[in-house]
Order: structure tokens, then sequence, then C-alpha cells
């Protein structure tokens, strides 16, 4: 066989294998967080017995955490960190929470105790966060000290305001990230947590994904057992918090098709 046959072959196999990602990723895709967890042992037990990709995060220094993150690593679950942040109505946050009061040593070594508080984790979003979310200085902060020490890590914002700058700050310092897109539970009873989940999958459908944020209370684990067990008829995946940012960066960067394969695998549908 030429080279130039062997050339056509090795082009035409790297067009395919572009083709079956692209197919693939065209596939609507959600995102499950489950925030909250580590204070109460039963329910992040049961939040854990959810199938399929679900990510959870997990509040610093609370007294399961240790113990549930490992459990969820070993069930191959995706770890974030819950990282606690002042809130514009002064909620109590706990134990670790960032504060607008303290210098950036102070607060880069609270970040860093934080981080080493929870085993395995990938990536970390914020609890409250309505009062530090919005000032760049903190927040650029905490994206320096995460692109210097932990450039593996991704970031979430909550968005817990609609004036937050945390994820604009993030790209800037070029961490991974994203954003949420539904609050599953806030009014917490099933018929309400089920109309956010159906807002959820809609809005995947109108833009190919979505990212929801959920509890680890009975009523939100009990409606999410029953409603990722039909998402396979739903024809939408459920991905991890980290596959979920590599998705939306490839969308960002896929060239218009230049080629009737290209154009077919990316519309196809599965």
């Amino acid at each position: 066989m030429g080279i130039s046959a062997i050339l056509r072959m090795f082009f035409f196999s790297l067009l395919c294998l572009q083709g079956v990602a692209l197919h693939a990723d065209a596939l609507p895709a959600i995102t499950i967080i489950i925030d909250d967890m580590g204070n109460h042992q039963a329910q992040g037990e049961a939040a854990l017995e959810l199938q399929g990709a679900v990510t959870y995060a997990f509040l610093p220094h609370t007294p399961y955490a240790v113990r549930l993150a490992e459990k969820a690593h070993d069930q191959g679950k995706e770890v974030m960190l819950h990282l606690p942040m002042d809130a514009r109505e002064g909620n109590a946050l706990g134990p670790g929470a960032l504060n607008l009061h303290m210098t950036e040593t102070q607060f880069k070594q609270t970040l860093w105790e934080n981080l080493n508080a929870i085993p395995h984790v990938s990536g970390l979003n914020n609890h409250m966060g309505s009062l530090l979310t919005r000032h760049p200085g903190a927040m650029g902060w905490m994206m320096q000290a995460l692109t210097e020490e932990w450039p593996e890590l991704y970031f979430i914002d909550s968005r817990t305001t609609r004036s937050t700058v945390a994820q604009e700050i993030a790209s800037e310092y070029q961490v991974p990230n994203t954003r949420r897109d539904v609050f599953l539970d806030n009014e917490p009873s099933a018929d309400a947590i089920e109309r956010q989940f159906r807002v959820l999958i809609e809005l995947a459908r109108r833009q190919g994904y979505a990212v929801g944020i959920g509890h680890p209370y009975p009523q939100t684990v009990a409606v999410l057992q029953r409603v990722l067990s039909d998402l396979q008829i739903e024809n939408v995946r459920l991905i991890s918090a980290s596959t979920m940012i590599e998705l939306q960066q490839r969308r960002k960067s896929w060239p218009e098709p230049s080629s009737p394969l290209l154009r077919v695998a990316k519309s196809s549908k599965l």
C-alpha cells in the first residue's frame, strides 16, 4: 500500500472518530449536583444510592464528610468541595467559611484547609455566597490560588445571586468552569422538585446541556430515584460535573462542519 493511501486511511479514521464524538455530544446532557453533603449520615448515604453519574458536593469539616466522600469515590462518583462563602443575608455558614473580612493570606489558607478536608476533590462550588461572589477581589484571590496550587480543579458557580462575578473571574484565570442552571428543591415538595427537573430537561434539550443542583433531602432523593431511571427514555444523558465542563468546552470550540461526513455525524440522532 502506498504512502498516499495510508495517509488517506489515517485521515478518514480521524474523521470517523471525530464524527462519533460529535454524534455522542449531540445528545442533550444534564449534570446533577447534590450539595450540603456531610452533616447527616443517613441522608448522605441515601443520596449516594442514586444511580448514574451524580456529583456530590461536601461541606468541609462536617461530621460525615470524609466518610461519605470516600464512599462516593469508591462508588465511582465525582466529589466536590461545597465551599461556604459570605451571604448577603448574614446566614450562618458553618466551619471553613470565606468572608470579606479576611486578609488575602487568611483567605487562601482557609481555602487550602477546606480543600484538604475533603478527599478525592475534583472541583468546588459555592455554598451560600450571595455576598462574596459579587466581589471581584475575593474571587480573584480564589481563582489565583486554584490556578497556582490546584490547576486540575474546576469551579462551578452556584449562582446564589444575579450579581455574581465568580464564573467571569474563573474564566479570566482560565479555571475550568460552568454554572448552575436550575435549583431543583428550593421548594422541597415532591411535585415542585419534579417540575424543576422537567425545567432542567427542557433546558438541556434547548441548549444541549444543563446543570441542576439539589440537596440530600429525602423528597429530593425519592424524586431523583424515579426520574433518573427514565433518562434513557427521555434520550438525555446524565454526566458528571467535570464531563459537563469538558462538553461545554468542546461545543464552544467546534468548527462548522466542512465535509458531508461531519454534517451527518453532527446532526444524526442515536
